[in-house]
């Protein structure tokens, strides 16, 4: 049955209220932390500066017609990636471009006003839910406060903050929301399928999350409102006709996407582990933070008016209990664990395991509304809901999230809200009763943004925002940049993982959820190291990988002085140039192998020329011992230091791989090299330790237990390496043509053999119509005749599926279309 709609001016007043008020919280709470951009505190704690702030960057590039490469492949990271995936994940909200209207070097600033812009709109989005759901005439401004309250949850100031991609799932549940009571009533088909796709196309993970949490809000509904059984079975019928359309238009990018994750380097795998009922308790008040446990999070307001619900005897009984009991039920849901799995896709997160706290955020928002909308609480129901919320205090008394901070906003944020009450239910005191409880609301708010502001930096690592260091290192990049002729590498000495993103050139540096597996492999097999278990590849900062790769001039910074750990560097910026082979060069056709164990002999493969010692190694104690082998490859260490004598030809480069060192290590008199190796999680990269020749020994101060191969010491033959690369010149391309989907290569002519690319060998590549071969975890193809070309192109595993599924989704959403505007005309007629 259709009620008579609301005026939209009032509505529209909510919701902009709404948003003004989450916003200038969350703006409070940050410039009380003294947080950029209100002071010195960096925000780009985790993620946010390691991955999406680069990739905000590359969106830039691309926006201002800049970047490497294209929407399909990315040529900055990794040596050369898909990116469509990438895209899907990070940067497919309509929100990410805003930072188009940035300056290049305001970054930073660019994705902050993207998540106040996304706060912003998930409270008017609220908003305009809850005065959809229920009328409340008259009590339109309270539908604001609770709308800015679940912009302002918890896990949206504590959490998705620095992960902006989730405040897009944050924005998705009050739409899918309306779509599924546009369904129930039959409204609005078109409509609602395209809120559904702008949902999963923002970002698939958490509009999962709130489609499941939409699902249920319309099951309730269906089971409230007055109909017949065929009517609630129509009624889902068409939001799951809503659903299957609004998904598969997105599926060019969904498909891509899912299959990015297939092909991408394993994560870590975690055992779910349900938090302490205390803490979960004492998730719900203000000034609390933990890692491992949800962010409930809601302000006093709403949470006194949801547990005051069951209790409100001017709400239809049966109405009271589904709410109430519903808000339960989820609740127990985020404790167990065959649940847990349901609601993140049936993969434990590698991070916080409580992603899925939103949507239990908007139902109890949607609980409060239906609680207030009716009538204001009387005695008698502020006493029922205030002595739910006093056991809930009184259990966090027993957790150690509790801070010194938490009861005294409690107490304050309770009388002011239940004294707004009072006000509101005389009638007399209507705008005393808005501004003790939008205060309030404000106060907490704001006072939990700054609280979790301090404790991101305490606990997380993070990165300093755009300053001198990208600037300097941008413009050695820019100056030095010879692309396709050559990579430029920004260097290993990086701001954060995503360097080549952040301050340009083509390097090897790549980290997203998507780093395939085969880069990860290939790399690591070379020397590189990674963080994030294998998700974060390192650069590779040796000649003879330069030379692999085409990398003809490399950047050298000196040490990020953001990062404590760092010793002091003075060192300038510089850049060394080398003479780098082409992008496509020729190897024998029978003439690869499969990759060992040492990564000099690995690099030699590759390079198809020999050019290190690898001598035989002794490692002493120190006080003259031997150290114990850890099976028939390593020895095993402990914290101490230690003595590694090999022996060089003379004038070698001499190189240290350790891939399990955490330490120091130094040759001679020559600077320390820094290893901070700890398997799995984090590898170490092979690293150069100075010149030397004859009997050498090198320190190793060692900081954590681990293990050193017995063939660590590289000795590298420069000479040797110039004949090589000379030889891979004279038979490369001649003529090499890149773009944003493919690279074409014209070969000397009469060439015969593998022509390889310099790119690795991801799912997607193709070359002249057949599926690209793989040298050594390298593009290939064989090549022969007398003018021989290499035309190889990406795309995207699932592009095409993908794209073939949102053409038969468009037919369906025309015919559901033509079908409404038939239907309005006959009732027209009628």
């Amino acid at each position: 049955m259709r009620r008579p709609p609301i005026s939209r001016s009032p509505r529209a007043r909510a919701a902009a209220l709404a948003a003004l008020l989450s916003v200038v919280s969350v703006c409070v709470g940050d410039a009380v932390a003294r947080s950029y951009p209100f002071g010195p505190h960096t925000r780009s704690v985790n993620d946010l500066g390691n991955q999406f702030v680069p990739f905000h960057a590359r969106l830039w590039d691309l926006l201002h017609g800049r970047a490497d490469g294209g929407l399909l492949l990315n040529w900055q990271s990794g040596f050369g990636t898909s990116f469509l995936p990438d895209f899907g994940t990070y940067l497919s909200s309509p929100f990410a471009l805003l930072v188009g209207v940035f300056p290049e070097d305001r970054i930073d600033l660019a994705v902050y006003a993207v998540t106040l812009a996304k706060t912003g709109t998930a409270a008017a989005a609220m908003t305009w839910l809850l005065t959809a759901l229920r009328r409340g005439r008259g009590r339109e401004w309270a539908a604001a406060v609770l709308g800015a309250t679940y912009a302002l949850c918890g896990w949206s100031v504590v959490e998705a903050v620095y992960n902006p991609m989730w405040l897009d799932g944050l924005i998705a549940f009050p739409l899918l929301c309306l779509a599924g009571e546009w369904a129930r009533t039959g409204r609005r088909p078109v409509l609602g399928t395209l809120l559904v796709t702008l949902a999963w196309v923002s970002n698939f993970y958490t509009a999962y999350m709130a489609t499941l949490g939409a699902a249920l809000v319309l099951v309730v509904r269906l089971l409230l409102e007055d109909g017949t059984r065929r009517e609630q079975v129509r009624g889902l019928g068409r939001a799951a006709r809503t659903v299957l359309l609004g998904v598969g238009l997105a599926a060019p990018v969904l498909a891509p996407v899912y299959l990015g994750t297939r092909h991408a380097y394993p994560g870590w795998n975690r055992e779910f582990a349900p938090a302490a009922w205390p803490d979960v308790a004492a998730r719900l008040l203000p000034a609390t933070y933990s890692f491992f446990s949800p962010a409930l999070f809601l302000g006093t307001g709403a949470l006194l008016l949801a547990c005051a619900l069951a209790f409100h005897r001017a709400v239809p009984r049966t109405e009271r209990l589904v709410w109430t009991g519903l808000v339960a039920v989820v609740v127990l849901s985020l404790q167990w664990g065959p649940t847990h799995l349901l609601w993140h896709a049936f993969a434990t997160p590698n991070g916080s395991p409580y992603r899925q706290t939103f949507v239990l955020s908007g139902l109890v928002v949607i609980a409060a509304w239906t609680a207030v909308a009716t009538a204001w609480p009387d005695p008698r129901t502020l006493l029922g809901g205030g002595t739910a919320v006093a056991l809930i205090a009184a259990g966090a008394s027993f957790s150690p999230l509790v801070t010194s901070w938490t009861y005294p906003l409690f107490a304050a944020g309770l009388g002011a809200v239940l004294g707004a009450l009072v006000l509101a239910r005389t009638g007399r005191f209507a705008l005393l009763a808005a501004l003790l409880l939008i205060g309030a609301q404000a106060g907490q708010a704001a006072a939990t943004t700054a609280y979790a502001d301090r404790q991101r930096l305490n606990r997380l690592d993070d990165y300093a925002p755009w300053g001198q260091r990208q600037r300097l290192q941008a413009a050695a990049v820019a100056r030095a940049d010879g692309w396709p002729r050559y990579r430029t590498d920004p260097g290993l000495e990086q701001s954060t993982a995503n360097d080549p993103l952040l301050v340009g050139g083509q390097g090897g540096a790549y980290y997203s959820s998507h780093t395939p597996d085969i880069l990860t492999r290939t790399l690591s097999a070379l020397g590189a190291g990674w963080t994030s278990n294998g998700r974060a590849v390192h650069d590779l900062d040796n000649p003879v990988t330069d030379a692999v790769f085409s990398v003809g001039a490399r950047v050298h910074m000196p040490r990020d002085p953001h990062q404590g750990w760092n010793a002091p560097d003075g060192r300038p910026v510089t850049v060394t140039r080398a003479p780098a082979p082409p992008l496509v060069t020729v190897r024998p056709v029978n003439g690869h192998a499969h990759y060992g164990r040492s990564p000099f002999r690995n690099q030699e493969k590759l390079l198809g020329a020999s050019v290190y010692t690898v001598p035989e190694t002794a490692l002493h104690a120190e006080d003259g011992s031997g150290v114990p082998d850890r099976g028939a490859y390593d020895y095993a260490v402990r914290p101490g230091t230690y003595t590694l004598r090999a022996t060089c030809p003379a004038d070698s480069a001499v190189y240290l791989w350790a891939p399990d060192l955490f330490g120091h290590a130094r040759l001679g008199q020559a600077e320390e090299a820094w290893f901070r190796g700890e398997l799995p999680a984090r590898r170490a990269e092979l690293r150069e330790l100075g010149a030397g020749g004859g009997a050498l020994a090198v320190t190793l101060r060692v900081a954590r237990a681990g293990t050193v191969p017995h063939d660590a010491v590289g000795c590298l033959d420069r000479s040797r390496l110039a004949d090589a690369v000379a030889g891979l010149k004279r038979t490369g391309a001649t003529r090499v043509t890149v773009a944003g989907s493919g690279v074409r290569a014209e070969m000397p002519p009469g060439t015969q053999g593998v022509a390889v690319l310099a790119v690795p060998r991801t799912a997607g590549w193709s070359c002249g119509g057949r599926p690209a071969g793989s040298y050594l975890g390298l593009v290939a193809a064989p090549v022969s005749g007398d003018r021989p070309v290499l035309d190889c192109t990406f795309r995207p595993p699932g592009l095409k599926a993908g794209a073939l599924v949102g053409a038969a989704a468009l037919l369906g959403l025309a015919g559901v279309s033509v079908a409404a505007r038939l239907g309005r005309r006959r009732r027209g007629t009628a």
